[in-house]
């Protein structure tokens, strides 16, 4: 397996039967390989059972772009994507101090288009949560951030320990 810059995997054919010797149930349908035109013409010539395997298509444009392309698109229910997250986090305080700090996080993320990371992190932790998954009690600057603590992704109650949201959204 390799990656590219990137940081798509692909497989080369060798890399790919390597793959499969180790792991022999690899679902290897869901895979890019780098030429997978012998393999897709013994399948289809043989008449066999088994997936067509895709090919590798390097991203086109600068790293930056693909990284941009790629944070617009994240896989959750469209119930989260549609999510108003904003009114959901302000719906959870209980006081003005949480209020005054949530609305001073809320445009700190809002400034750097973090919204959608904000419904997604809220979608996880309801799957997890859902699924009975256990995660950390939180670390290192995510745990300045109110807003965070929340949706649930940590612990730490950053306003009661007087954390600095500035810790967290640095630069």
């Amino acid at each position: 397996m390799k990656q590219d810059a990137y940081g798509q995997t692909y497989f080369t054919e060798s890399s790919l039967a390597d793959a499969l010797y180790q792991k022999p149930d690899l679902d290897f349908g869901a895979v890019s390989v780098l030429d997978p035109v012998r393999f897709n013409a013994a399948v289809r010539e043989l008449h066999l059972d088994w997936p067509i395997l895709t090919e590798y298509q390097a991203p086109s444009g600068s790293i930056e772009q693909f990284d941009h392309a790629n944070q617009q698109c994240w896989f959750m229910p469209e119930s989260y994507v549609k999510l108003d997250i904003a009114a959901w986090v302000l719906g959870q305080c209980s006081s003005q101090a949480e209020l005054q700090r949530v609305g001073q996080e809320l445009l700190l993320y809002q400034d750097r288009n973090l919204f959608p990371l904000l419904c997604y992190l809220k979608y996880l932790v309801d799957v997890m949560r859902e699924n009975n998954i256990v995660w950390g009690v939180g670390r290192g600057s995510s745990v300045a951030s109110y807003v965070l603590y929340l949706i649930g992704i940590h612990r730490i109650n950053s306003l009661y320990y007087g954390l600095d949201i500035e810790e967290f959204l640095k630069g």
